[in-house]
């Protein structure tokens, strides 16, 4: 009875309830994973050195860029996992999941390696120079070899959420968080490494992260299938179906970050400093907004397994409700906390300027990036990945670039944030329509494996 309870955790009771609950939780988790970012630059700020919060500033691009696999794949995993536990397949959920895992591990091994022998071009495209650009090598040549570490706690948290879990999930990156949040005034001031400890403080978040996100899939929901070339095989369209659009709309964000962030640089150290302090609060402040993809998620993939497109829609409602609720108290809060924040890191000058513009209007606009996120799950989790695909990528081209180019020309470095908050509330309203059009016509739900397939699967397992 333990697993029917846990596959229809989703597909009864309370939706609204269920997506608060999925958000808040998976929100805490989200945060713990981006406070590690917040939690450097704070320390790091506290040495008085520009170019230091400048090279934490910069990193954070990239480091948003390689976060965006891992999440892209967790979707991927998660959806295809929260499927076959709505339709009452927990081995088939096990599999998949267990496959996941290799999969995720095996690209993240690449993907790093690849990114680590381009550091230095990558740093220059963002527009870093001297000593500023040589930081922010060296604190990345750190950082992203562990890039496979933070693939398995970030895919083992939604295969948590696919189970209802929201809780075990969460306490993975709140355990990684609190760890960065110890080592990092030991390692940067304690034994005096500056950016390297902070670096370091980051690794040893990611390998807690990494073993307590995977240790309650194996002691309650049954582990993952033994994996093998046969089971791969069937589990790599399916998992790549979804992941793929899912990798390519999340690194749409880190992508226009990152022209962002070379627009920035035109304005000065200040100016990217400003910039890295708004970067690096923006997912602190807004985690439940930023959670909302992956925590509605399941909601919505168990109900499209058990064939209930009314809870569907009504999930998708409640998202957009939960939202604006949201946006509307961290808003306010920003607005009334905005000089104590800009004290925080000694923002003065233009650095403070962007700071106290951050805490303002644009806080606001955050509502539409909102609608962004739910509807993605939405498309994500009913076989219209191409869509969320869509909205991102336009979002962060024709959403940003041309705004942002164009608003900085008139207001110089304000405009540069401004343009992209306009751009996103075009392309919230088209993720509106898009997730609206997705329920009405979904994918079709997916069924059991042919028995001659599921034959092999048994027979190599």
């Amino acid at each position: 009875m333990a697993d029917v309870k846990t596959q229809a955790k989703f597909v009864s009771g309370n939706l609204f309830s269920h997506v608060t609950v999925m958000s808040l939780t998976a929100s805490v988790g989200l945060m713990a994973v981006f406070a590690v970012d917040f939690i450097n630059i704070i320390f790091i700020s506290m040495l008085g050195r520009a170019e230091l919060t400048a090279a934490v500033g910069y990193a954070g691009a990239i480091l948003f860029f390689t976060t965006s696999f891992g999440i892209g794949l967790g979707i991927g995993v998660g959806a295809l996992t929260a499927r076959a536990l709505g339709a009452g397949e927990s081995a088939l959920a096990r599999r998949r999941a267990g496959n996941g895992l290799v999969l995720g591990v095996a690209v993240g091994v690449v993907f790093a390696f690849a990114v680590w022998l381009g550091l230095s071009p990558l740093v220059t495209l963002l527009g870093a120079t001297g000593q500023t650009h040589a930081l922010t090598v060296h604190y990345l040549s750190i950082i992203v070899p562990s890039q496979p570490l933070l693939m398995l706690g970030m895919i083992g948290g939604a295969i948590l959420r696919s189970h209802g879990d929201a809780r075990r999930a969460m306490m993975a990156t709140i355990v990684g968080g609190l760890v960065n949040a110890v080592l990092d005034p030991i390692l940067i001031f304690g034994f005096d490494l500056e950016l390297t400890g902070a670096a370091m403080a980051s690794v040893a978040s990611r390998v807690a992260i990494a073993a307590v996100a995977l240790l309650p899939i194996i002691r309650h929901y049954g582990g993952f299938e033994r994996p093998t070339l046969a089971g791969l095989r069937l589990d790599l369209g399916p998992v790549f179906g979804i992941a793929a659009p899912a990798i390519l709309t999340q690194v749409a964000t880190p992508v226009g970050m990152a022209f962002v962030t070379r627009a920035m640089a035109t304005y000065g150290e200040a100016a990217v400093a400003g910039m890295a302090i708004t970067g690096r609060l923006t997912p602190v402040a807004f985690g439940v907004i930023f959670a909302l993809s992956g925590a509605i998620g399941p909601i919505i993939g168990q109900n499209f397994g058990a064939g209930r497109m009314d809870r569907v829609r009504r999930a998708f409602l409640d998202g957009i409700i939960f939202t604006a609720l949201v946006t509307g108290i961290v808003a306010l809060g920003l607005y009334l906390a905005r000089a104590p924040i800009a004290d925080l890191f000694s923002a003065t000058g233009l650095t403070r300027e962007l700071v106290f513009l951050f805490c303002g209007p644009l806080a606001v606009a955050w509502f539409f990036n909102g609608m962004i996120f739910v509807s993605n799950a939405v498309c994500n989790n009913l076989g219209h990945p191409f869509w969320a695909l869509v909205v991102n990528w336009g979002r962060h081209t024709l959403g940003t670039i041309p705004l942002a180019m164009g608003f900085g020309a008139v207001y110089g470095a304000p405009g540069v944030l401004i343009g992209p908050a306009l751009g996103g509330v075009i392309f919230g309203l088209l993720g509106l329509w898009l997730g609206f059009r997705a329920i009405a016509h979904p994918a079709t739900r997916e069924r059991p494996l042919p028995q001659p397939v599921a034959e092999e699967a048994e027979r190599t397992a």
